[in-house]
Order: structure tokens, then C-alpha cells, then sequence
């Protein structure tokens, strides 16, 4: 006897959910062990480093994690003799542990810190200090001494500005420096440099690029970097002499692919030089493939697990760190030998259960601004027959960002509701990375537009073709994917439900609220103010409440920096004036983005129970 859609019985639990879902940050060779840095959602996300030998290299209550650029990322490295240096989530001072020591502060209190690199014993850092204005940001190198933490003046200074820096890194002779730096008129991945610096000279010198990212030395007259010129992020190289560029970049083995994508935080690191010469990257269209690129051009591609989000972390020899998610695995560590082809797991990266969790399958429909990209998540369940008479419920995703993308991993989180009978179908709307720039530009100055319109498309495209259900559609995102949410239950017609977690509904309101590294971010999006202050209004879900018809969730951290909790108040109090079914849980702790394994429960068991009724299913006790 077949069962209802959305009632199957499911082994996927809202407590294993949580359970399941560490966030992974960065893998290092250290010495003869590998370490990488994971959350811990039942300590409230902290994020703790740990070792390959079983052990914990970062005890509780310390916490790797930066807030530069509010996003963070590249909290931890460490060095061959075990040595942890780390940015301490409480007070954003860069901290030094030994083996069997507490942890010693390297820096001053007051400044954020992020993006460590640690190269031939010296540790750079991007800082960050929103104490003066104007807000002041630096590529700064840390004497590993301790001295500049009672004296900011041992502190060297090799780059300062009212901009934004990523990614240093050190030439081999430890005379100059790389980085990336973008002025914040408009965002990373539309315009950044790559800039040179001479140590000794202070000088800097600019290299023309587009959107560059990572720079690489190669050795001690080359840079190897991304940049998109031509509309892909490929890999490019530059020759200098001393800090001045020879010539033009030229680029390695162009593919219809991109090697990196949005710079929302500082540890990732798409591609690595070998010492041999060649370079692995990753390349990315939709999903992510693994190459060794030769210095004749040639490509090699690895069969490895992972293809989604995928960082190279480190290299030593012929074998290689990867880290990310995979369209048949758990997320995970692995380790690659280049010369072999032999993968290991060194972290997760479990095979999932086909029979509970098949691969999502990549789908593309056509849409008003060109096609549209989406990963089809079908309901799947082992020990129940589906109805012969119906077609299955959906939960449409919209990621947040909005210039991000998803993979179609494997996902508990989404096996949560596939394995109750309810589908999930992932959007890579226009704008999203991971098929080039004109994909991304789809979205300059149409957010709100042209994103509502693919999500609208996508959902409506899969129960045209008989897959989904069109009377029982829900939709679901966060952040810039709440605003979409709210927008498309704006337009109504489509959706029976909405669920906006830490979602934008007033783009005024986060105009004045937005850190400095988004400040100009709707400017590009939508237009600059006040110019486009009428634009602002008009896609404003907050100005169309009232066309709301259907219940909404919305689910909010109370200490959100990037959305407050007056986004989603706004919209409560909109709904509320005019009876519309909804509920707003507000969590203590979370911020952007919920880390805590008590929220990550409470949040899909409000999500079930709300799509239940919207749906008119009961779902299994």
C-alpha cells in the first residue's frame, strides 16, 4: 500500500540532522599528521581545529573564527612543527599555541583579523579596525614573537587603506608580497587588482586585471592568479621584474570553466602550484572537477569525490589537500596524490546511502532572461511505495548571496524532507557563480527582477513537465534568498507557502544597516541611492506586503549583524496587520547564518510542522 507524500516514516531526524552537518574550514600537512578545522554545532558552532591522529588541537571555549569583511574566513594555519596560530572568535586577536601551552596573543586587542598565511616562518594577516573612521583595513605581517601584542608598532604595516585585501602571500625570496585589494565602490568579483609590493622599497605596483583573485608565486620572477577577462575565471601568468609586471598576463590552459568564485570570505583556495611545475585547480561549471594543469597547457582530471565547493587547502610533494562536498558523499578531507590518481578520506566524506540519498540531478529550464540552472532533489525512500495517483509536494531552495551558487551535494539536510516524500529543487538563478560572468551580470541592477523571475520559472518548469505538484509548492531561502522568498510570494500564484530565514525585505532599511564590505553592494544590484531611492521602494517585498496571501515562516537570529532582526519584524508586523497565516521565532546567539545544533533542530522541525499544514499532510511521528 502505497503512503501519502510528506507522511513517510524517515530515519533523517531533525537531532541527526544537526548532528551531521560540522562545518568544515581549511585542511594543512602539519608535520606527519593532517589537521583541518570543523564546527561543533552542539558547542554553539564552535569551530575547533583537529588532527588526523584523533586528537583536539584546539580546546574549548577557544573558537577559530574571523569576522573581517564580516564574513571571515582563514582563522587558523599552523606551521610543520605543530605549532597553531589562530584568530579567536571572542576578540578577533590572532593567537599562538604550542604543543602542551595555552594560547599566547600575537596582536594587539581592538582590530579583526583573518586570511593568515604562514610562509618560510612569517605570518601575514589582513586586519581590519572599525574603531577611527574612516574604517581602515591593512595586509599586516605578525612577528610570531609575541612582541606586537603589548606593541602594535612591531607590527609591519605592507598595505592600509579604506578599501578591502585578500589573499597575501609571499615571494620566495621573502622580498615582496601579493595580495588582492578592490576599492569597495564595487564588489570582488566585478573589479579587484592584484598589487606587487617591494618590502623593502614600500612601493606597490598594480598589475592590470579584471576581477583577480589568489595570487600564486610560481618562483621568484612569476605570479600565477584568476581573473576573468574574458568572462571565465581561468588562470593567469604574469612575469615581474622586481615588483614591475613584464608584459601582459597570459593565460594557462583557458577553459569554458570557472577557478575560483565569489571572494565572500578569505581562507578559500581554488587552485596550488606544485614543485614540479604544474598547478591543480579546480574548475567549476555548475559542479566542480579536480585538474593538474602541466606547463605545456595540458589538463588531467582526477576522479575524486568531491565536486562541490571544492578548496584546494595544501600541497606537499604529490599529494594534495581537498576539502568541500560531493553529489554522492558527505562532505569531507580528502587527500590526492597527483601522481597515482589515490584518493583517501581523512575527514567524512562517507559514501551516502544511493537508496535514501540518490545524486540530485542537474536541470535546466528555459527562463525570461535565458536559462535557468537548478539541481532536482527527487523524494526518495526505500521502504515505501510512492502513489501511482499523485505527484510529490516541493520545496523550492534559493540560495543566499545572491552572487553564490549550489552544487547538488549530497545533503542530510535536504534528505530531511526527500526521504518524507517531499521533493527539493536547489536554484542557481541568474547571478549566481559557477557559469561564468554573464550569468552573474543577469542580476546588475535587476535584483528583486530578474532572480524572482528564474525561481518562478524553475518551479513552474518542473510541474509543467508532471514532476511536482503545482497546487502544493513551497518556497525557502535566507538572507538574499528570504528577500526572494518574499518577493515571489509578492508576485503570488505559485507558491502555497514561504520560509525566510534571516531574510532582506526592506532594501532602505538594509542600506543603512549593511557593513562596509556590502555598503555598495545594492548600488551595482539595484542602483545607487538616492538616485534610485523609487527603485529602492518598488522592490521592496515591505511595500508589498499586502499582496501576501499565503502563510510565511521566518526564522531570525537575534544577533545578526548582516540582516538584523528588524527586517524580519517589518514584515511580522506587515503580515500580522493584515491576518496572514505566520509565525517569527527569533534564536538568542545565532547571527547570519544558524550554527547552534539546538536552533538547527528547532528551525526543521518548525519548517516540517509549517510545510505539513501548508500541505495538508501529517507527517510520520
Amino acid at each position: 500500500m502505497s503512503s501519502p507524500y510528506g507522511s513517510w516514516p524517515s530515519p533523517f531526524s531533525a537531532a541527526s540532522v544537526a548532528a551531521s552537518s560540522p562545518r568544515l574550514d581549511g585542511a594543512r600537512f602539519v608535520g606527519g599528521e593532517i589537521w583541518w578545522a570543523e564546527s561543533v554545532p552542539a558547542e554553539r558552532g564552535r569551530v575547533t581545529v583537529r588532527s588526523s591522529l584523533g586528537r583536539e588541537v584546539l580546546p574549548s571555549p577557544w573558537s577559530a573564527r574571523s569576522r573581517v569583511h564580516e564574513y571571515g574566513g582563514g582563522a587558523w594555519t599552523a606551521d610543520a612543527d605543530g605549532i597553531l596560530y589562530f584568530v579567536d572568535a571572542s576578540d578577533q586577536r590572532v593567537y599562538r599555541l604550542v604543543p602542551g601551552a595555552h594560547p599566547v596573543p600575537l596582536t594587539p586587542a581592538g582590530p579583526s583579523h583573518g586570511g593568515l598565511r604562514l610562509q618560510n616562518g612569517r605570518l601575514l594577516a589582513v586586519r581590519e579596525d572599525l574603531t577611527g573612521e574612516p574604517h581602515l583595513r591593512a595586509i599586516i605581517e605578525i612577528p610570531v614573537d609575541a612582541s606586537a601584542a603589548d606593541d602594535p608598532g612591531t607590527l609591519r604595516v605592507l598595505g592600509e587603506g579604506s578599501g578591502f585585501f585578500a589573499h597575501p602571500t609571499l615571494s620566495p625570496d621573502g622580498t615582496r608580497v601579493a595580495w588582492v585589494e578592490w576599492s569597495g565602490e564595487r564588489m570582488p568579483w566585478d573589479e579587484a587588482h592584484l598589487v606587487v609590493h617591494d618590502i623593502a622599497q614600500g612601493a606597490s605596483t598594480v598589475v592590470p586585471t579584471t576581477a583577480a583573485i589568489q595570487p600564486e608565486w610560481l618562483d621568484e620572477t612569476s605570479l600565477v592568479f584568476a581573473d576573468d577577462p574574458t568572462g571565465r575565471w581561468n588562470l593567469n601568468r604574469v612575469e615581474l621584474d622586481g615588483s614591475t609586471p613584464v608584459g601582459a598576463p597570459r593565460p594557462i590552459a583557458p577553459a569554458d570553466a570557472d577557478t575560483g568564485y565569489g571572494l565572500w570570505v578569505l581562507g578559500n583556495r581554488w587552485f596550488q602550484p606544485l614543485a614540479d611545475g604544474r598547478i591543480i585547480a579546480v574548475r567549476t561549471n555548475g559542479r566542480d572537477e579536480i585538474v593538474a594543469l602541466s606547463s605545456d597547457g595540458e589538463a588531467r582530471s582526477f576522479d575524486v569525490p568531491c565536486d562541490g565547493h571544492v578548496s584546494v587547502d595544501d600541497v606537499t610533494g604529490s599529494l594534495v589537500l581537498l576539502s568541500g562536498n560531493g553529489s554522492t558523499v558527505a562532505p569531507g578531507v580528502w587527500c590526492l596524490d597527483v601522481d597515482s590518481g589515490e584518493v583517501v578520506a581523512v575527514r567524512g566524506g562517507e559514501p551516502v546511502d544511493q537508496a535514501w540519498m540518490p545524486a540530485s540531478q542537474p536541470v535546466t529550464v528555459k527562463g525570461p532572461h535565458g536559462p535557468v540552472h537548478a539541481f532536482d532533489y527527487a523524494p526518495a525512500n526505500p521502504e515505501v511505495v510512492e502513489p501511482t495517483d499523485d505527484v510529490p509536494p516541493y520545496l523550492v531552495l534559493v540560495h543566499g548571496g545572491p552572487t553564490a551558487h549550489v552544487t547538488g551535494a549530497a545533503s542530510a539536510a535536504i534528505a530531511f524532507y526527500t526521504s518524507r516524500g517531499i521533493g527539493v529543487l536547489d536554484v542557481n538563478y541568474g547571478g549566481s557563480t559557477g557559469y561564468g560572468r554573464a550569468y552573474r551580470e543577469r542580476l546588475l541592477g535587476a535584483w528583486g527582477v530578474a532572480e524572482v523571475d528564474d525561481v518562478l520559472a524553475a518551479a513552474r518548469g518542473l510541474a509543467d513537465a508532471g514532476l511536482a505538484d503545482p497546487h502544493r509548492l513551497a518556497i525557502r531561502g535566507g538572507s538574499a534568498g528570504g528577500w526572494t522568498v518574499l518577493s515571489a510570494l509578492v508576485r503570488g500564484g505559485t507558491f502555497t507557502a514561504g520560509i525566510s530565514r534571516y531574510g532582506v525585505t526592506d532594501l532602505r532599511m538594509l542600506a543603512v544597516d549593511a557593513h562596509d564590505f556590502e555598503r555598495r553592494y545594492i548600488d551595482g544590484l539595484v542602483g545607487p541611492l538616492p538616485t534610485s531611492e523609487e527603485l529602492y521602494i518598488e522592490r521592496s517585498p515591505l511595500t508589498h506586503a499586502a499582496r501576501i496571501d499565503v502563510p510565511v515562516l521566518l526564522l531570525q537570529g537575534a544577533e545578526d549583524r548582516v540582516v538584523p532582526p528588524s527586517q524580519s519584524e517589518a514584515i511580522r508586523d506587515a503580515l500580522a496587520d493584515r491576518g496572514v497565516p505566520h509565525e517569527y521565532v527569533l534564536y538568542e546567539g545565532e547571527g547570519h547564518g544558524f550554527r547552534g545544533a539546538d536552533t538547527i533542530v528547532d528551525a526543521l522541525q518548525r519548517e516540517l510542522a509549517f510545510l505539513a499544514r501548508a500541505f495538508g499532510f501529517t507527517p510520520a511521528s
